[in-house]
């Protein structure tokens, strides 16, 4: 009996897959990539055509023997790493790492969308050879980047201070968070008023808000032009000029992309992009969605029918929509995969429910919703719209009334709700009403909003940085090197962030250029298409960033950067002790070191009392991050995962130890 080995990424990949193969198949994991460039060195021969010297990653000595006593017994061995272009990196590396192409063995590349018995027979059926233009987009892009952190990265350990780094994506995405809120902290705010009415029939309320004056919109600046429409309208006859009633229609949301799923868990999960991405990697790997890495909102034609008979049988026939498989993806999409969208829609939530996490269960119907939705009629509104008028004062109303829930009755959020809130739809054309509330309401102009993991990732999208397999890693690194730090949602730039990215506009200006970096993504794209040559595009990026490293290494002066005093006194010396860094996050230090070494862990207030002893409550983490509240006095035994006051408390009497 012919044997084959089939060798995968991840050992979850692997069971997944040995459930739907008979005997004669062996599959074994790779654990990842076994050959990279050397940690010591930059690894690339700059004087040669930008040659790699790739070696063995330490501690894959053992598995690649392994794999190469599995290889030596089987017929055939099909590679069958992820399907992107690091997956096709992979398979490459192997070929060399396992001795494949001298073996003589039959060796083939396959790969799957998806793990499902399907899937993997179909791809099975239909194997190829190793995509080499994948393979040196990966090589172009791997290749930039190390010149890149391992050019740059000393200049800043000479100039700044030690373990700090510097990257291609990594450091225009810094920028993008330097320059908001440079932007906010230079934001002037601008007042403005609006005029606000209220009218009432029975229990129906409708709010109507002043337009401007004959029909023409109108800002108003002062207080004084709002108070003079107040006291005009006030207790007065006011004109119902219009009634229209109009259906608007609302289209169904497209399934999810790599950004947009980790957009859409932030907003409604509270999950990180990281956490985002693990959650998804794993219910991947278990068969229960498609691959993660996408920026397509594509889907195949055999989902789209499955969807459609899921919808049919569960809802209605009036649900279910016959637009095209294939969305309209954005100018910077690759479009290599489908959308992320569950493996068999039949698998519900509920019925998956017992199998999977609490995280992997939230994030999975979130992703069955999307996608079933993204299947259905769109939503229909009767929409009314009012217009009131006393003298030259014009006042608007509207509201809506869901005439057909359409895609609704299986996703919507709570934007959606909006629609509904009024309907002033009592009022009729030629009536006269009296507002029973008119009120003049100040406000100032706001500056945009600070980056949140979700809107940043929307950001770099819109902007063509990066690419949906690095996104997550990106915001990783800022935050793990300390460049941002993140308040609820919030993204800030420390002084650290900023002093690093002053450097890196000053002396290396086309790394943090959006525009250049989104060049280089383009460039990649099209070595990844077969019509560019990955070392040319090294080959022409390289001189320009050697010269400015030479000019940074001669003519920057070293900067400092200060550490954020606080109000904590040193108990050995007296000393304000100041906030560092380690491997575990902040901590407090003396600022006296190497004459004093003091340090102690940096207790953040929750700003309640705890409800036993009225001590101060401080926020801890567990071993694997997740936020919980706990008393500071130790001879209290108060811990929640809710701070006090804020919802109905689960506080469990642990000890402390137990929990972190």
């Amino acid at each position: 009996m012919a044997k084959y080995l089939i060798i995968v990424e991840s050992p979850a990949k692997m069971k997944t897959i040995k459930r739907f193969l008979g005997s004669g198949y062996t599959v074994d994991a790779s654990m990842g990539h076994v050959r990279d460039l050397p940690k010591s060195t930059m690894g690339i021969d700059i004087e040669h055509d930008f040659e790699p010297k790739y070696i063995t990653i330490r501690g894959k000595g053992d598995l690649i023997a392994a794999l190469k006593k599995e290889a030596a017994k089987a017929d055939k061995i099909f590679l069958a790493t992820d399907p992107d272009r690091e997956g096709e990196a992979i398979s490459w590396h192997l070929m060399s790492a396992l001795g494949l192409e001298k073996s003589g063995k039959k060796v083939y590349r396959i790969t799957f969308n998806e793990i499902t018995k399907d899937a993997v027979t179909r791809a099975l059926k239909n194997p190829r050879d190793i995509d080499m233009n994948l393979v040196d987009a990966q090589q172009g892009r791997r290749i930039i980047d190390r010149i890149v952190g391992y050019s740059i990265s000393p200049i800043l350990w000479e100039k700044i201070k030690r373990g700090l780094s510097a990257g291609r994506v990594q450091s225009v995405a810094l920028r993008m968070v330097c320059d908001r809120d440079a932007e906010i902290a230079a934001f002037i705010p601008k007042e403005y008023h609006t005029v606000e009415a209220v009218l009432k029939n029975k229990s129906k309320s409708v709010k109507a808000l002043y337009y401007g004056e004959n029909g023409r919109k109108k800002q108003l600046s002062t207080a004084e032009e709002a108070a003079q429409i107040v006291n005009d309208v006030r207790g007065q006859e006011v004109l119902v000029t219009e009634v229209k009633e109009s259906e608007r229609i609302k289209y169904a949301p497209w399934p999810f992309t790599t950004s947009t799923m980790q957009q859409e868990a932030s907003r409604t999960l509270n999950m990180s992009a990281q956490q985002t991405m693990r959650v998804a990697q794993k219910l991947y790997e278990d068969g229960n969605i498609t691959y993660l890495r996408t920026d397509s909102v594509r889907i195949s034609d055999e989902a789209a029918a499955a969807a459609s008979t899921y919808i049919a049988e569960n809802y209605s026939k009036d649900y279910v929509s016959h637009r095209p498989a294939a969305g309209k993806n954005s100018s910077n999409s690759q479009d290599a995969h489908e959308a992320i969208r569950p493996a068999h829609v039949e698998n519900t939530p509920a019925s998956l429910k017992d199998q999977l996490s609490r995280d992997e269960f939230r994030l999975y119907q979130m992703i069955w919703k999307r996608f079933v939705a993204s299947r259905m009629n769109s939503a229909v509104y009767i929409q009314t719209s009012v217009k009131l008028e006393k003298d030259s004062h014009t006042f608007t109303a509207s509201g809506s009334k869901l005439k057909f829930d359409g895609y609704l009755s299986a996703y919507k959020n709570d934007a959606e709700d909006e629609d509904l809130k009024q309907d002033p739809g009592f009022l009729t054309e030629g009536s006269r009403v009296v507002f029973d509330s008119v009120e003049d309401i100040q406000h100032f102009t706001e500056p945009p909003a600070h980056y949140t993991e979700a809107s940043l990732v929307k950001a770099m999208e819109d902007d063509g940085i990066g690419r949906p397999s690095t996104y997550a890693p990106t915001i990783g690194t800022l935050l793990a090197r300390h460049y941002v730090t993140k308040e609820k949602k919030n993204l800030y730039a420390t002084e650290l962030g900023s002093a690093v990215n002053d450097l890196m506009k000053g002396s290396f200006p086309n790394i943090v250029d959006t525009a250049f970096t989104a060049n280089m993504e383009a460039e990649l794209d099209h070595v990844a298409e077969g019509t560019a040559d990955w070392k040319k595009v090294v080959g022409d990026f390289y001189p320009g960033l050697e010269s400015e490293v030479q000019n940074a290494r001669q003519n920057l002066s070293r900067i400092k950067v200060a550490d954020e005093v606080t109000d904590e006194k040193c108990e050995k010396c007296g000393r304000n002790m100041v906030i560092k860094y380690g491997p575990h996050g902040k901590f407090l230090a003396c600022p006296g070191f190497p004459e004093c070494r003091n340090t102690r862990p940096l207790l953040e207030k929750a700003g309640v009392k705890c409800p036993n002893c009225g001590a101060e409550i401080i926020k801890r983490r567990t071993k694997k991050g997740r936020l919980f509240y706990a008393c500071e006095n130790k001879d209290c035994d108060f811990i929640s995962w809710q701070k006090p006051g804020s919802k109905p408390e689960k506080t469990a009497k642990k000890n402390k130890k137990q929990e972190e």
